[in-house]
């Protein structure tokens, strides 16, 4: 079977992979999410009443940010992995579009034509189906990394994507993400292309900006040498991110402490019998969505955010 990107009535793109299928769930919970959401991060309808209201005000007095304030989908995504604390809400989203405004080589343009090189060369995967606890997980796969074709910024980019890409779903709000990252093939030449500063900015967009609940970031196949890159990025990890982090090393049966392996595809050390996703088709599927995507790279602050800036400094 030929695997292709196609559309369903609802005329959302979709990959059917054997009795699987990959699409972006964009419906609203369903009443299993809305328990489970109720349960772990506060969602009652007078919660989110109340918690919408009080965003949107604070949005009106950043007057150098441009957000769709009355877009509640876009406000959501902000205010359910804080809980629904409008507050918490707000200082992320001045984060998160505060980085994009200071990084433009790493958030201009962020489009799926932008980095459709790095989805092509499959260093970066979207495991088709959910973990058994509801969560996405991401992979990245250093093995795979040409830094010949492939930049250490494009690939950043494309992680910061795939990112987004999950703050947009509802359930990923709800259940959050894991994310792989396979060190088998690491080499020095991939070493060579971290710097302290690239860390410290990278860290910095995981750990403060980022609008997602990130559940555990998992190393696995990490060789000798990957403690060179570990001293580079280890001064930048915060506590709380650190308890998130597990090396696993060759040690399937600890990664599969955490991870079920019935829930991870072959291609994936798992035992679900379903077809890897070429990165090609993970492209064309997103490229779908180049309208939405074009549309979030007008959202953020300003140049009168600049000006603002410069005369608090005068």
């Amino acid at each position: 079977m030929v695997l292709s990107v196609q559309f369903g009535l609802d005329d959302v793109p979709f990959v059917q992979l054997g009795e699987h299928t990959l699409r972006l769930d964009l419906e609203e919970l369903d009443e299993e999410y809305q328990e489970r959401s109720r349960k772990e991060l506060r969602e009652t309808p007078e919660v989110v009443e109340n918690a919408i209201e009080r965003l949107k005000t604070l949005l009106k007095g950043e007057e150098t940010l441009n957000v769709p304030i009355d877009d509640i989908p876009f406000l959501t995504k902000f205010l359910r992995p804080c809980k629904f604390y409008p507050d918490s809400a707000f200082r992320l989203i001045k984060r998160y579009y505060k980085f994009k405004y200071k990084h433009p080589e790493l958030s201009n343009n962020l489009m799926p034509i932008t980095i459709k090189h790095v989805l092509e060369s499959d260093v970066t995967a979207f495991i088709p189906v959910r973990l058994d606890n509801g969560c996405r997980m991401m992979v990245i796969d250093i093995g795979k990394w040409n830094v010949k074709e492939v930049s250490v910024n494009d690939l950043f980019r494309t992680i910061m994507l795939i990112l987004e890409v999950g703050m947009i779903e509802p359930k990923t709000q709800v259940a959050g993400v894991h994310v792989l990252l396979d060190m088998h093939g690491l080499t020095l030449t991939h070493i060579f292309q971290f710097t302290p500063s690239f860390a410290k900015t990278a860290l910095e967009f995981i750990q403060e900006c980022v609008a997602i609940r990130l559940k555990g970031i998992h190393v696995i196949n990490q060789p000798f040498i990957f403690k060179m890159l570990w001293a580079i990025f280890k001064p930048f990890i915060g506590e709380k991110l650190r308890k998130r982090i597990f090396f696993h090393g060759y040690d399937l049966k600890s990664f599969y402490a955490h991870i079920s392996k019935e829930s991870l595809p072959t291609a994936y050390y798992g035992t679900l019998d379903i077809p890897e996703l070429p990165g090609t088709l993970l492209a064309d599927m997103l490229l779908k969505y180049d309208k939405e995507f074009e549309y979030c790279n007008t959202i953020g602050y300003t140049n009168e955010y600049v000006k603002e800036k410069a005369v608090a400094v005068e």
